[in-house]
């Protein structure tokens, strides 16, 4: 490929490696100089370009990077189309993403042209999140360097995506003295939370007294029982791991079972036991897995939902990044927290839009009664009656009249004076007001969206509050992402950096935080752009 600055007259077939402004318009990056081109361009005064020539040893970006995404095993990956040098991959399920560092490296090794990034090792993922992306950097590259790279692809596959296995999972927990009933109460409202992705099912709770002799015939009780899917069994003791002889690693031994290992090096959740009874995997829990909070239970647990059977090396290999919080100097080990400070949840309703798609001088759509209210009062009502900490409206087009439908409301209202420029303008002011900043968490929700009510929006809330506020929680329609979403107070930088007319997609799927669907139905794809859709759902046109 040959880069530089070329004459218009020469400039036919030539691929722009910047963009250039014309009295008519616009040649974007990437964009092949044709003959007619060359006539605009000399008529603009132009003189010269910044472009390249492609070689007849050189692919042109999108082509070499669909090259090299289709050396990939497709298995449970979805692939986007190429374009400007770039081909993203997707999960297509719930599942454990692993990579093959040594397969990546020699893969971005070839040619600084061709590049591949993907997510850590043994990160969880949910349907729908972004795992990787095949990028091109000039806009072609070597076809020799191309094929080597797809070569490395094809010999060793860098990625995979686990699909998690539903299991039939049991849990023992061991009752002392100076343990609350609520806390035993939550730890398997926690443990169902962590099993949701993999679609499995807490089938049974025993509470025992804190010795190996009760844990053991609890143990024997559960695997007793006949089910459909693959048994685990999940065993959280009143009081610490102390000792390999200690009452959980005991008990598994004297249930006819083995231990792994006593002990784990990831900070919270040292206090882990892995062993097996047959092929039936036992983890001895450490006390932080009674919070929904990333620790090393999930770590384990999610390998072992996803088919893994994690060796003594793979345990004891976990150190390199298991630090996974700030742990404050103490002199005893943690003990069990009191319940949690509910989480504040702040609700912001974006009502900016300029309604484009209603036509020329049209009626606004938020302003169209449904059930003789305005759509967008109606929106902002139901996230009062939500339970949310405090409801922010953003306004921009037609703002005046907007505020007025929102007369009487316990609403903060706040203008987008740069509405114009798209949602990431709207989110960004939503998220700075006082409301959002003295929350944990914001339900962003969109204001033409008819179809939900306060429950809906009370449902996302509670499983925001549930998961201990640290969480994304996003509506679904038949497994599909929808709206309303619910970001944690982690996301609100990344808020902060959107530019354009976009939501917050790209932080639910780059955020690397666990995310949480609740099936709302198809009310979480209905939103009102145009006249007919105002009407289809149930709405009279006004203002």
């Amino acid at each position: 490929m040959i880069f530089g600055e070329f004459p218009v007259e020469a400039s036919e077939g030539l691929i722009l490696a910047h963009s250039v402004r014309l009295p008519d318009g616009r040649l974007g990056k990437g964009h092949r100089i044709t003959n007619a081109d060359v006539a605009r361009l000399r008529a603009g005064g132009i003189a010269s370009v910044i472009a390249c020539r492609i070689e007849a040893d050189d692919l042109d970006e999108d082509t070499a990077a669909a090259m090299l995404a289709e050396a990939i095993d497709p298995d449970h990956l979805r692939f986007s189309p190429a374009a400007t040098g770039r081909v993203n991959v997707y999960a297509t399920c719930n599942g454990l993403f692993t990579a093959d560092r040594d397969t990546v490296d020699c893969f971005n090794r070839i040619d600084p042209a061709i590049t591949f990034a993907c997510l850590a090792d043994h990160s969880d993922v949910r349907d729908g999140d972004l795992l990787a992306t095949v990028k091109i950097i000039p806009l072609a590259a070597p076809r020799a360097s191309v094929e080597a790279a797809a070569a490395v692809f094809r010999g060793a596959p860098p990625i995979r995506l686990k699909p998690y296995r539903p299991h039939a999972v049991s849990l023992v927990a061991t009752e002392l003295p100076s343990l609350k009933p609520s806390v035993m109460d939550k730890t398997a409202r926690v443990l169902e939370l962590r099993l949701a992705a993999s679609g499995s099912r807490l089938v049974g709770e025993r509470r025992v007294a804190h010795r190996a002799v009760a844990v053991a015939a609890a143990i024997e009780q559960a695997l007793a029982e006949p089910q459909n899917a693959p048994q685990m069994v999940v065993l959280f003791g009143a009081s610490a791991v102390a000792d390999p002889a200690d009452v959980l690693p005991e008990a598994i031994r004297m249930a006819g079972g083995t231990v792994e290992q006593v002990g784990l090096p990831v900070d919270p959740g040292n206090l882990l036991v892995l062993g097996h009874i047959g092929e039936v995997p036992v983890i001895g829990a450490p006390g932080c897995a009674r919070s929904p909070k990333e620790n090393g239970f999930d770590w384990v647990l999610n390998r072992l939902l996803a088919g893994e059977k994690p060796t003594v090396h793979d345990l004891t290999g976990m150190g390199v990044g298991g630090l996974l919080m700030e742990i404050p100097s103490r002199p005893m080990p943690r003990e069990i927290a009191e319940e949690p400070t509910r989480p504040r949840v702040a609700a912001v309703v974006l009502a900016a839009g300029s309604a484009s798609r209603m036509g020329e001088g049209g009626r606004h759509k938020l302003l169209a009664e449904f059930s003789g209210e305005p759509l967008v009062r109606r929106s902002a009502r139901i996230s009062l009656e939500s339970g949310a900490d405090g409801v922010v409206v953003v306004t921009g087009y037609r703002a005046a009249e907007i505020g007025s439908a929102l007369q009487g409301l316990a609403v903060d209202i706040v203008d987008n004076p740069d509405h114009a420029s798209g949602m990431a303008s709207s989110l960004k002011i939503g998220f700075s007001s006082a409301a959002a900043r003295r929350a944990d968490g914001v339900l962003v929700m969109l204001a033409d969206m008819p179809g939900l009510d306060t429950q809906d929006l009370r449902r996302l809330i509670a499983a925001f509050r549930e998961a201990g506020g640290r969480v994304i929680v996003r509506a679904v329609a038949g497994g599909k992402r929808g709206n309303p979403v619910i970001l944690p107070r982690t996301t609100f930088e990344a808020v902060q950096a959107l530019e354009g007319d976009v939501g917050a997609r790209s932080i639910v799927e780059g955020s690397g935080l666990a995310v949480i669907d609740v099936e709302l139905g198809e009310v979480a794809h209905l939103d009102v752009d145009t006249p007919e859709a105002v009407l289809s759902a149930g709405g009279l046109l006004k203002g």
